[in-house]
This record gives C-alpha cells, structure tokens and sequence, in this order.
C-alpha cells in the first residue's frame, strides 16, 4: 500500500446477497462480484443489486447455477476502515498519513475476491464494475491473465457499466479535475475547502438541497449525507479522482486480454460494455475508438453496447432496475449452458 495507514479489513462495509441454493451441491456456484465507482460506498447500490438478486432468482428456477452477489466499500470511504485518519503524522517518517491511491484500491479488492475463494472456490466468478470500478475490473482480469492471483480463482467474464478505460482526463469532468491538480493551491486545498463547506451547513440544509434540488431518492440521500459527514470520505475520493486522471490514460491491455483461452468452455462474451450515449466521464471520441479497437480484434470476445434509454453515468441514483435488467440478460447469456 502506498500510504501508513493501517487497513482494518473486518471494518470495510460490505453488501451481499447469497443464493437461496448456496447449500446446494448439485449447483454450480457462481460468484456476481461487484466493484463500485468513485465515491466508492457501496450501500449507493442497493437498489441495483437488491434488484439484481430478484433476477437471478428466477434465474436459478431454470438452470443448475446458485448465484452469490458481493460487493464492498472502496477503501477509505468509511472513517472506521483506517487508521489513523488522513494527515495524521507518524514517526519515523514525520510525514501525514495520505488517502489510498487507485492502485492501492487494485490491490485490495483483488485480495478480497482471492479470500472469497479461499479455501471452496466458486465454478465461477463474473465481476461487475462501475466506472472506475470498471477499469479496477479489466485491471483484475489483466493482472490474473498474466499471472494467476490463485489456482482457485475462475474468472469467466466482466460486465463494464459506463465504463471509464482510457483517457479519463478528456471527458468534461475529468477536464475540470485535471485543472485542479494543475494548479499548486487548489491541488493541495480543494478537499480542505469543500470539507469546510460541508461543515458549515446544517444537516437539514444538506439534506434539502440533495432530497429537493438534486432530487436524490432516500438510498443516495443517506448514503451521500455519510460520505459528506464523514471525516475522510471527501478527501479520499477527491485524491482517488487525481490519481485516476494520470493513470487511466493510454490504453495498456494487450489484445490477447479480450480473448478466451482455447481450452476454456464459455458461453457469452468475455468482456461486456455498456456506455452512456452521452457521459461527463467518458469522452465520445474516447469511447468510439475503444469500440472500433474491439471491432477490429477478429479473434476478441467482446460486446459493446450504447445505451439509448438516456440512462446517466450515475446510474445507481435513478436508474438501478434498468441497469440490472441489462446485467441480468448478459449473466444470463454467460451461463447459460448451466441447465444440465
């Protein structure tokens, strides 16, 4: 990890749905793991996986598969995950505490899919990503291509919603984050600034203004209220959003990443990816060319679908039930060989 921080892995939210067939040894045990975007909280998602649970239920009323929905916080997001908090300074070094890079967040979630694993493995594992979450995923994939993360470890495929993959820094919103990390004061201020703002507000003001003007249903208001209120979750996900700018640039997989190995009995695509006709994090150009690279890999296992029902980049707000509707047909198509 690239910071002092201790990590209290016991104390990381997290969300899971099991099968109603976990028990059941003439399945077979599929694991639908789920890595959120930035914020990372992964109670914004309830709605989502919660519907996503009733859809594999009646999934698994016609085929032999058990399905087990997991997903976590992102690391930092929760006051109770760390210590000590952010800018704490500790011998010997002498220098604060700093919050958890984007690759410190690779290397713990990883760790956590391996540990889900251990000692039963799952027949299968198809992971879900969310934005950043999205690139932390293929990131995943890629890293256990080149060298297995476990013998355990059956990665089948990965479902990409709205997903942020190469050049983050040419949407608008990355734009305008990557003017702050430009500019000396800002870069080293906005989280001490914006945190002071939100301490400033009462609670009710806070909440009216994201209940009444930002229109957020009660799941996103409770969860957004913690993560403003919380002592570190500003700073964490403002420094995360910088590192994001500066590494997910060119794109660094190789071809051979979208393909399935030639012994491996797959059914679906490797790879799926579900993009936003219009997204504040992903530049258009950026994402047609991405596609058109996919399109040119004649031997490649991969769908690319964008989205025409205006679904926003934040999907999990307002728009959980047609989200998973989508997720549910591509696991659907991933397993769908599990009848017999």
């Amino acid at each position: 990890m690239s910071t002092t921080t201790t990590i209290k892995q016991d104390a990381i939210p997290y969300l899971e749905f099991p099968s109603p067939n976990r028990n059941n040894p003439s399945r077979k045990q599929c694991l639908v793991f789920f890595i959120t975007g930035n914020p990372g909280l992964a109670s914004y998602y309830t709605p989502f996986l919660t519907h996503l649970r009733h859809l594999l239920d009646t999934l698994e009323s016609s085929n032999k598969a058990a399905y087990h929905i997991y997903t976590r916080n992102l690391l930092g997001f929760s006051d109770h995950d760390h210590s000590p908090p952010f800018g704490t300074t500790l011998p010997p070094s002498n220098l604060p505490t700093q919050p958890f890079t984007l690759e410190d967040q690779i290397i713990s979630l990883t760790s956590t899919l391996v540990s889900l694993n251990t000692p039963t493995p799952f027949t299968s594992c198809i992971l879900i990503g969310h934005s950043v979450g999205a690139y932390i995923a293929t990131e995943i994939f890629h890293r256990h291509h080149l060298t297995p993360l476990s013998a355990l470890l059956n990665l089948t495929s990965a479902i990409l919603l709205f997903p942020t993959l190469t050049h983050i820094a040419r949407s608008p919103s990355g734009q305008k984050l990557s003017f702050i990390a430009s500019q000396p004061l800002l870069n080293s201020y906005t989280h001490i600034l914006a945190k002071s703002i939100i301490n400033c507000l009462p609670t009710p003001i806070v909440s009216l203004i994201l209940s009444k003007i930002m229109k957020q249903p009660p799941h996103a208001l409770s969860t957004t209220l913690s993560f403003l209120q919380s002592q570190d979750g500003i700073w964490q996900a403002i420094h995360m959003g910088k590192d994001e700018m500066s590494t997910i640039t060119e794109e660094k997989w190789s071809s051979d990443l979208w393909h399935l190995a030639d012994d491996t009995e797959h059914n679906g695509e490797k790879f799926y990816f579900y993009f936003a006709k219009k997204d504040h994090w992903v530049a258009d150009e950026v994402r047609d060319a991405f596609i058109e690279r996919r399109k040119k890999d004649q031997n490649g296992r991969t769908k690319a679908t964008i989205c025409e029902e205006g679904v926003p980049h934040a999907f999990c707000i307002h728009h959980s039930e047609t989200v998973a509707e989508k997720a549910g047909v591509w696991i659907r198509e991933i397993t769908g060989s599990w009848t017999d």
